[in-house]
C-alpha cells in the first residue's frame, strides 16, 4: 500500500488535527463502553478516565516503540470479565489497579525472555488451537451480560411479570422485562450493522458511534412519547446526568476533571476483601487473560506491518511493543481503571486514510486527554440507556467470539490431536469449571479460585502437548490397491 504519510513523516497542523480526530472517533466507542460495562457490575468507573487513561497509555506505548508503531490503545474487551470479578468480589479500585498490573507484568517478563532468546517458542505455546478457542469464550461468556442489557436496561431479570409494548403486564417475566428496551436494543444493532456493511467509507470506520448514536436517539423519542403520554414503559432514557451537570450552571458544568482510578482507591481505602489470598486470586483472574491478549497483540501487529510494509516485529521489535503495551496498559488502569490493548480499529484507520504517522497518534492522544475534562460529554455518555449499549455488545462480544473461531479455520479438527484441546477448552470454558481452594470468611466465596477461563486454557495447552508429543500412534493406514491384471 502506497501511503501518503509514512511513520515518521509529520502532516501540517490543520491535517494532522483532522486525522487526529478521525482516529479518536473510530477508537472512542469502543474505548467508552468497557468502563459502562465494568460499572454495571457495582464498580463505579468513569468513561471520562478511561478515555484519558487510554491516551496516557497510548503516549507510553509510542515511547517504548520510539514513535516507529502507529496505533492507538483502547480499552480491552478480553479483560472485561475479570474487570468485572474484580466488581462483583469488592476488591474495589486497588483490586482494578492491582489486577491489570499483574497483566501488564506479564508482558514485560514475556518481553524480556524474547530480547534474550526470540519469539518462536511463543508460537510453540500458544498455536491457533489454543487462542482460537479460548478467545470464543470470552465473547460467549459475556453474552448474558448483553442479553440482560436489552432486556431489562440492566436490571436483574427474573421469572415474574412481562410488560407488553401497550404496558401491559402479564405473568411471564420480571417487571423490569420490556419490549421497548429489547426493541431499542435491535435498533442499534441493525444500525451498526447497516453502517458497517451498507455504510460509506468513513461511516464503516465508526459503526458503532452511528449505531450507538441511533439507538440514544431512537430511545430519546420514545421517551418523550413517554412522558408526554405519562406512559412509564417507554420513559427508557434518564436525563438526570445532564440535568446534574447544569444544574446549577457553574463552571464544572463545561469543565470538570475525570475521576481518576488512583484518586478514588486513595479515597475508597483498602476494602477488607482486598487481602493475600485476594492478590492471589487477582493473579489467576488477570495473568491467563493476558496472555490470550498475547496473541492478538502479534496478529495486530503483523496486520500493521503488512500496511506500513515494515516488519514491525522485528523494528522496533516484538519486545519493545510488548513493554509499551504492557506498561501502557497498567498506565492506562492507573487513571481510567481499564485494561489497555493495541485497538484493531485504529489499524483500520490507518489503512483507509493511508497515513501512518506517528505524530497523528500522538495527536489523538492528546485529544482524548483533553476532551475527557469537557463534562457535556462525559453526562451524555453517562445518558445512554443500558439497552442500546445491549445492542452494541451483541456485535462487541460477537466479534470477540468470530475471532477466535476464525483462527480454527486452518486447524485440522478430523485430526483427534487437535480435536481435544479444543473440546477441552470450549467445555470448561463455557460449562464455567472452576478449581475452588479454601474458604474467604468475608465474602464466603473461595479463597482461591482457578477461573473457568484459566482452567480451560491450562488443560488445553497440557492436552495438546500431551496429543503432539512423543510418537503418533495413529498410522496411516494406506487402503492396498489391487494389482493389475495384464493380459496378452
Amino acid at each position: 500500500m502506497k501511503l501518503i504519510y509514512g511513520i515518521k513523516d509529520r502532516p501540517s497542523f490543520g491535517k494532522n488535527l483532522v486525522f487526529a480526530f478521525q482516529q479518536m472517533i473510530a477508537i472512542m466507542a469502543a474505548t467508552l463502553l468497557v468502563p459502562i460495562l465494568v460499572s454495571s457490575a457495582g464498580l463505579k468507573c468513569d468513561p471520562a478516565a478511561a478515555l484519558f487513561g487510554a491516551g496516557a497509555g497510548t503516549i507510553v506505548y509510542l515511547l517504548f516503540t520510539r514513535f516507529k508503531s502507529p496505533v492507538f490503545l483502547g480499552s480491552s474487551f478480553t479483560f472485561l470479565g475479570a474487570l468485572q470479578a474484580v466488581a462483583v468480589q469488592n476488591y474495589g479500585y486497588w483490586g482494578l489497579i492491582i489486577g491489570v498490573a499483574f497483566a501488564g507484568l506479564v508482558y514485560v517478563i514475556i518481553a524480556l525472555i524474547i530480547k534474550l532468546v526470540g519469539s518462536a517458542w511463543i508460537k510453540k505455546l500458544l498455536p491457533h488451537v489454543i487462542i482460537g478457542p479460548v478467545l470464543a469464550i470470552i465473547g460467549l461468556s459475556l453474552s448474558g451480560t448483553a442479553a440482560n442489557w436489552i432486556m431489562s436496561n440492566g436490571g436483574q431479570h427474573l421469572v415474574g411479570t412481562i410488560v407488553d409494548l401497550n404496558g401491559n403486564v402479564s405473568n411471564n417475566m420480571a417487571s423490569d422485562y420490556s419490549l421497548w428496551f429489547v426493541l431499542t436494543g435491535l435498533v442499534t444493532f441493525v444500525a451498526i450493522v447497516l453502517a458497517s456493511v451498507k455504510g460509506g467509507k468513513n461511516i464503516r470506520l465508526i459503526p458503532f458511534i452511528v449505531g450507538i448514536g441511533a439507538g440514544l436517539v431512537f430511545a430519546i423519542l420514545l421517551t418523550c412519547i413517554g412522558l408526554l403520554t405519562d406512559y412509564k414503559a417507554m420513559q427508557i432514557v434518564d436525563f438526570t446526568p445532564i440535568k446534574e451537570c447544569f444544574s446549577p450552571l457553574r463552571f464544572q458544568s463545561f469543565f470538570d476533571y475525570p475521576k481518576f482510578t488512583f484518586i478514588e482507591a486513595i479515597k475508597q481505602g483498602k476494602t477488607e476483601q482486598l487481602n493475600g489470598a485476594a492478590i492471589g486470586n487477582l493473579a489467576v483472574l488477570f495473568v491467563p487473560i493476558a496472555v490470550v491478549e498475547l496473541a492478538q497483540h502479534i496478529s495486530d501487529h503483523e496486520n500493521l506491518s503488512s500496511i506500513v510494509e515494515k516488519d514491525l516485529l522485528e523494528d522496533p521489535g516484538l519486545h519493545n511493543t510488548l513493554l509499551g503495551d504492557g506498561v501502557g496498559s497498567a498506565v492506562g488502569a492507573f487513571f481510567g481503571g481499564c485494561a489497555n490493548t493495541t485497538y484493531g480499529e485504529s489499524i483500520s484507520c490507518v489503512a483507509l486514510s493511508k497515513n501512518a504517522s506517528t505524530y497523528t497518534i500522538l495527536a489523538t492522544a492528546v485529544m482524548c486527554m483533553l476532551v475527557s475534562f469537557v463534562s457535556p460529554f462525559v453526562a451524555l455518555i453517562n445518558m445512554v440507556p443500558k439497552c442500546v449499549m445491549g445492542g452494541a455488545c451483541i456485535a462487541m462480544y460477537g466479534f470477540i467470539s468470530v475471532s477466535g473461531l476464525q483462527m480454527l479455520k486452518d486447524v485440522d479438527l478430523s485430526d483427534h490431536r487437535n480435536l481435544y484441546p479444543v473440546a477441552a477448552i470450549l467445555v470448561i470454558g463455557i460449562g464455567g469449571v472452576t478449581l475452588n481452594f479454601g474458604t474467604n470468611k468475608l465474602t464466603g466465596g473461595a479463597l482461591i479460585q482457578i477461573t473457568a477461563l484459566a482452567l480451560a486454557m491450562a488443560v488445553g495447552i497440557i492436552v495438546n502437548y500431551i496429543t503432539h508429543s512423543g510418537k503418533n500412534n495413529e498410522a496411516d493406514v494406506e487402503e492396498e490397491k489391487p494389482e493389475s491384471v495384464v493380459t496378452d
